[in-house]
Order: C-alpha cells, then structure tokens, then sequence
C-alpha cells in the first residue's frame, strides 16, 4: 500500500503521543484522539485530524498507534466500554509502543487476532525531541504480516529498527531486559553522585571525571546533568517520570520471578523508584531518585 493511501491513528496525544503524530503525518494521514482537549488542540494546528473518541480515530485506519501506561489501560483501550476493537477493520494492525510485558500484549494479540488485526509489539526508546524527529530505537515482536502492514508507521520513527522476534512478546522481552539495565543504572548513577556530594566532591567536576573514564555510561551522561538540578526550585525538566520506573522494574522483577532469575540489583533498584514514589517524586523526573538517597543538599 502506498504512503499515500495509508492511515495511522494515534491514541494518546501526550509527551510521546503528539510528537509520534506529527512525525507520521510528514508521510501519512494521521488520525489523532486525547481524552485532554488542550491535547487535541494541539495536534488539530499541528495538521492531524482529530476525533471526539479513539473508535472514531480508529474506524477505517490500516494501523493504530497507542502509547499506554500499562496492561490494564491496554485492555480498557481495545476492550472496554469505549473500546476501540470494534472499529478496526480486518486486516489492520495495532502498534503497540509502551512497556506493558510479555503477559499482557500474548492474550490482546490472541483477542485481536480473532478479528484479523494483528497487534505489533513495538516498545520504544528516545523520548519526545526523537520521536518527533523519527530518530526512536525501537524493537519488534510481531508476525511477518503485522510487520508489512506497520511498516509505513516503523519506517518514518525509527531510526533503529531491530526485529528480535516473529511473535508479540518478543518485543517486550528484550524491552524488559533493556529497562532492567537502565533502571539500574540510573540508579547507580544516583548513588554515585551522592556519595560524590557526601565526600565534598564538586558534583560537576566529579561527573566530567566518571564520563571520560571507564564509568561513565549512557544513563549518567544522561541523567547525571539532571540530577544535579534535582535539588532546584522547580527540579529537572520532566523528561520521563520517576514512577514510570516503579512500573517498569516491576515488570522486570515479575519476569526474573516467572523464570527463576534471582535479580539482587533490578530488586534494590526497584526499591529505590518506590520509596521516592512514596515521598511524592514519582511525577518527578526518574533523575530525583538522587533525592532518595541525599534528601538534601549541602
């Protein structure tokens, strides 16, 4: 099907959603749904047609994209009371873009499956500058014939494609893996900082140190800058939340659970996303987890 007469509608015109939009519309018709008004005003002056429900978005598309929290939203999105199943006709295909685990996306394929949609398991990586540059790293689960038919949708917002697997699931497998390692880190990357500050280090000196070295690492390039101004007024720019992590090493230590993987670091880390959600930073940038261990600073 040529680019032209391809339809993608975006469910969710949020941080990632509107961006994921108005990268697909440079190539695409774009249908776009917010339950937020304000969000939908900002997609309609962006180009995107929008709708005033995601079945409406939905009817007639070739693929709809969806960035949702979790499993249970997941399932309410498709099969809810104003679930979006009925309108998708056969043959379309669903990409899913969010770290739900393997558990979740097996039983929506299998549903979607019985009405000839296949559901595309695409958990993503790059947050909202690259998704709206079409520069994400992205990784597929999914049969070949949901590949072809997502595609156009692949195509145009990844800049790293990698199919590891010809199944949904496959995706969220190695996405599981891949967050394991970045909460990790970020967490490592927290107490680092800390004890750097705790000793009389400069914070500054001390990051430009680690990252020309064997320590440094992606995550604390990434989010060192931002735990350092963790501590400001306002905090760091909201970039990914810190509760997104209690979420996503929660699906990683369910998955070491299922399999019998003793886990000791993803486990310390995942305590760590909780308790600074229990002291109200889980709206926070994940960068605040330094608070958790440095409340204050000197």
């Amino acid at each position: 099907m040529s680019a032209e007469h391809y339809t993608a509608a975006v469910l969710g015109l949020g941080a990632m959603g509107l961006p994921m939009a108005t990268r697909l519309a440079t190539g695409l018709t774009v249908n776009g749904f917010d339950v937020a008004a304000p969000r939908l005003e900002l997609a309609a002056n962006a180009g995107i047609t929008t709708f005033d429900s995601g079945a409406a978005a939905a009817d007639n598309a070739d693929a709809v994209v969806l960035a949702v929290r979790n499993g249970d939203q997941l399932n309410d999105v498709l099969f809810g009371e104003a679930g979006i199943s009925a309108a998708l006709k056969p043959g379309a295909v669903v990409v899913l873009t969010s770290t739900v685990g393997v558990a979740a996306v097996t039983d929506v394929a299998a549903r979607l499956r019985q009405q000839d949609v296949e559901l595309v398991d695409a958990p993503l990586s790059g947050g909202p500058v690259r998704a709206g540059e079409g520069d994400l790293l992205i990784v597929v689960g999914a049969t070949d014939a949901g590949q072809r038919q997502a595609r156009p949708v692949l195509d145009l917002l990844a800049s790293t494609l990698t199919v590891v697997g010809d199944k949904p699931g496959d995706g969220q497998a190695l996405k599981t893996v891949n967050q394991l390692l970045c909460g990790v880190h970020i967490a490592a990357a927290a107490e680092a900082l800390a004890l750097a500050q705790s000793m009389g280090l400069d914070q500054q000196k001390t990051l430009e140190a680690l990252q020309a070295g064997a320590a440094g690492s992606f995550m604390l390039g990434n989010r060192g800058p931002r735990m350092l101004e963790a501590y400001d007024d306002d905090g760091a720019e909201v970039l990914s939340r810190l509760d997104i992590f209690v979420k996503d090493m929660g699906i990683v230590n369910k998955a070491a659970r299922d399999t019998g993987l003793p886990t000791p670091l993803a486990s310390a880390a995942e305590q760590l996303y909780l308790l600074g959600q229990s002291a109200g930073l889980g709206a926070a940038d994940d960068s605040a987890v330094i608070k958790v261990v440095a409340p204050e600073q000197p």
